[in-house]
């Protein structure tokens, strides 16, 4: 028998001398219509006859490797080599290399090739010569240790996604497990409102400093938080910037807190947890993103004399930072100025929609005349089909447009 193949090296494929009789046996077994004695009987026939194929094969020489090239890799070939010899199987391989294979070419084609013309070696005629597999093997050798290379730098960006990875990962799990996210949630505000508070109140800075006008208006567009920094400053006769600090997040932990009672610690919690998974998990996708960008193109930095692990790592770090910051202010923001409605707010304003709807005035639409011009036609439907009464929906429409009802104030309504 012969196969052909494009690659057989490695795992999947089982090549036994005289062919593989387990599925025959399989299916002899499977059999419910024989008894168990022919079921034996069967098995140790496909057995006795396999056996004799099997030395029939081994006494021919067994299994014959021919390889049209050469790998890039020694391993991969040794693996092709292994084939001829499964489980003390006899067998042999063979290798055939042409001058143009891409190994050659690269490596040791032009010496090899400079050696045939000197000996005036016949077209087509097979060399033997030791000198040609070392540069084979040495041929080898470079890509294998350039591929070794490339993994081993490979797995050094990619430790540094992993370390952040997990710093993720845990972050969610421990969303996940917990039953109180309050505490989080709280760390996360003070860190979001001290951040903005120092935009305009630096740390360890006099008065003169401060803008405290700015503040208040950022606070107020943007938090909703109405707090009156400028006159307590004015009031007081000696104030710091911690101070300030303080006053900013007792304001958002009172404002928060009150939204919280108002719709229950407990039924608030589910919001905060997917508030939360769906901030760290977009956020993260788009961290993803820009990493894969940042590798793409940070071996440049090798031209201005810098190290691009070294820099891969630090601007990896600063993402990271940028990540962690963009989840904390998009967490507040939406546990900030979310919108709770009771149930009595909800109906209420149903009821005042459906109000609106019947007291619908002033009503404008435009449709074409029988001269395919556009009318426009403003209607007062509110009073007006109260004066009309009844109406047929075949009937001319009151208004005067000339339609029926139906294709008239009948079809607005």
């Amino acid at each position: 028998m012969i196969t052909i193949a494009t690659n057989m090296a490695g795992r999947g494929t089982d090549i036994v001398l005289g062919g593989n009789i387990e599925k025959d046996i399989q299916a002899v077994e499977a059999n419910e219509g024989l008894s168990e004695e022919a079921r034996q009987a069967q098995v140790a026939q496909l057995r006795e006859q396999w056996r004799v194929v099997h030395e029939q094969v081994k006494a021919l020489g067994g299994l014959r490797i021919i390889a049209t090239e050469r790998h890039e890799s020694r391993r991969i070939d040794n693996q092709l080599r292994g084939r001829s010899g499964r489980q003390g199987d006899p067998g042999s391989s063979r290798f055939y290399l042409s001058l143009d294979d891409p190994l050659m070419r690269i490596f040791a084609g032009d010496r090899v090739r400079a050696i045939m013309d000197r000996l005036n070696m016949p077209e087509g005629e097979a060399i033997e010569a030791g000198i040609v597999t070392r540069s084979i093997e040495s041929a080898q050798r470079k890509v294998e240790s350039r591929n070794f290379d490339i993994r081993k730098q490979l797995l050094e960006y990619d430790d540094v996604s992993n370390d952040q990875r997990k710093v993720i990962y845990q972050q969610r799990n421990d969303i996940l497990d917990a039953q109180d996210l309050n505490p989080q949630i709280e760390s996360l505000r003070e860190g979001c409102f001290t951040d903005l508070v120092r935009q305009f109140v630096p740390m360890e800075s006099v008065e003169e400093q401060w803008d405290l006008d700015s503040l208040e208006k950022a606070l107020a567009e943007e938090w909703m938080l109405q707090v009156p920094l400028r006159e307590k400053v004015q009031a007081a006769s000696a104030i710091t910037d911690e101070e300030i600090l303080e006053m900013v997040l007792a304001a958002a932990h009172a404002h928060f807190k009150t939204k919280l009672d108002s719709v229950g610690a407990e039924n608030f919690t589910s919001f905060e947890r997917m508030v939360l998974l769906q901030s760290i998990d977009s956020h993260w996708r788009e961290h993803l993103s820009a990493l894969d960008y940042l590798r793409q193109g940070i071996h440049l930095r090798g031209y201005a004399q810098k190290q691009p692990k070294q820099e891969y790592k630090r601007e990896a770090f600063e993402l990271f930072g940028q990540l962690l910051d963009a989840v904390k202010n998009e967490v507040t923001r939406t546990l900030m100025t979310v919108r709770i409605d009771s149930d009595a707010q909800i109906e209420k304003a149903a009821h005042d929609i459906e109000e609106r709807a019947e007291h619908i005035s002033n009503v404008t639409y435009s449709a074409p005349d029988e001269s395919g011009q556009a009318q426009v036609v403003a209607a007062n439907l509110a009073g007006q089909k109260q004066e009309w009464g009844p109406v047929g929906r075949n009937e001319p429409c009151p208004c005067g447009s000339g339609k029926k009802y139906k294709q008239c104030h009948g079809k607005l309504a």
